[in-house]
């Protein structure tokens, strides 16, 4: 009796893609999705939440540029001192690609520079402290 020939057996099936797991574990939103979020309708329906209890802080503290939910008014304060939240906005400030800024890239059209948007920290209310 020898060693089995067999190679194929389900065990390791669970561990086959684990990179991609930790990858896409913490995935937050892309610029362009953040973008359409700062539009005022938007950004008013985010900013204003109703209380929801499995999110955290109630849903009540949103950084919208950083999409991230804060536990209290003053950790979210903090954030916004932070150089993570300072490089989102210098991200944010460029226009987000679009499909005719491609089309032109691809050479059906004069190339047009990418406009900067004013990008400021949201307001934050005060009545919390």
């Amino acid at each position: 009796m020898g060693k089995s020939k067999q190679t194929g057996n389900h065990k390791g099936d669970s561990k086959k893609h684990i990179a991609k797991t930790w990858k896409t574990k913490r995935r937050t939103k892309d610029m362009d999705e953040i973008h359409s979020d700062m539009k005022t309708e938007a950004a008013a329906k985010l900013l204003n939440q109703e209380v929801d209890v499995d999110v955290t802080g109630c849903a009540q503290h949103y950084c919208l540029h950083c999409a991230r939910y804060f536990v209290d008014m003053r950790s979210m304060k903090e954030h916004f001192k932070t150089k993570v939240h300072k490089r989102r906005l210098k991200k944010l400030r460029e226009e987000p690609y679009t499909q005719a800024e491609a089309e032109r890239a691809a050479g059906m059209g004069s190339y047009i520079p990418a406009k900067t948007v004013e990008v400021k920290t949201q307001a934050v209310e005060e009545d919390m402290d």
